[in-house]
């Protein structure tokens, strides 16, 4: 198995990054009869020299912090007992805020994201918060500089929100490269996570996770969450993933 990636559970919503709630229901509960579901940080020692967890484990993660996750997955995931982590953009926390505007294929309506009541409610439920960047730019488009002071102002305003030392990061739409990857450790996280589309080399900062999108059935998860299909994705192996911060990066996407 792997580390799943989520994004938005939403009814109304066709684009691919939303999975209906009934499909997520159905995902929930076959994880649960058939799998050990591992909080993300304890899933970091447990990988293997191509990021794939031991067979029958999972973790489970949201990108984006979308507002219903709350609504529709955060039901689901309790009912369960599965621990799962929500990287959050941080602009949208702030007094100012942050539209939704990072989505290829919005709906008709507004799309929200959590506020700081609902992600107390579900860190008191057992839901991890981390980050996905402070204002969801393609980070592979900043300069250095301004990569590691988005990086770090989103760990330092979401630790201050959160209460707790943030230390890991989802790259926005899974994108980096060298730089990027060493603004993440320059701006302080030990392990920085990807949506691979194709080989790539991982590391502590290009951790693979698998993504489930719309239409992703039963068979789909059980094809997505195996071991061979997430080898098809990563390259080189990664002794050095372990070490954290002493571990050099991989290569270009």
């Amino acid at each position: 198995m792997t580390i799943l990636c989520y994004h938005a559970v939403d009814p109304d919503w066709t684009s691919p990054m939303s999975v209906a709630p009934e499909y997520f229901a159905a995902q929930c509960a076959w994880l649960a009869r058939r799998r050990a579901v591992v909080p993300l940080s304890e899933s970091l020692s447990r990988l293997d020299s191509s990021g794939r967890l031991p067979r029958a484990t999972a973790a489970l993660t949201f990108d984006d912090g979308f507002r219903s996750v709350y609504d529709h997955a955060l039901p689901v995931l309790s009912r369960h007992g599965l621990p799962a982590t929500v990287f959050l953009v941080a602009q949208t926390l702030t007094t100012a805020g942050q539209g939704v505007d990072w989505v290829d294929t919005p709906p008709t309506y507004e799309l929200k994201t959590l506020d700081m009541d609902q992600v107390k409610e579900m860190q008191a439920a057992g839901v991890s918060f981390e980050s996905h960047s402070y204002s969801h730019a393609d980070l592979t488009a900043l300069s250095f500089e301004d990569c590691v002071r988005d990086l770090r102002d989103s760990r330092e305003l979401l630790e201050t929100l959160l209460g707790h030392p943030v230390t890991l990061l989802a790259y926005p739409r899974g994108r980096h490269n060298e730089s990027v990857r060493a603004a993440a450790q320059r701006a302080g996280y030990t392990h920085a996570f990807t949506l691979p589309e194709a080989k790539e080399a991982p590391g502590p900062y290009a951790v693979p996770r698998v993504g489930l999108y719309r239409g992703n059935s039963l068979t789909g998860l059980r094809v997505k969450s195996a071991r061979p299909y997430l080898t098809l994705r990563t390259g080189l192996p990664y002794e050095l993933l372990r070490r954290g911060r002493r571990a050099t990066a991989g290569v270009h996407r």
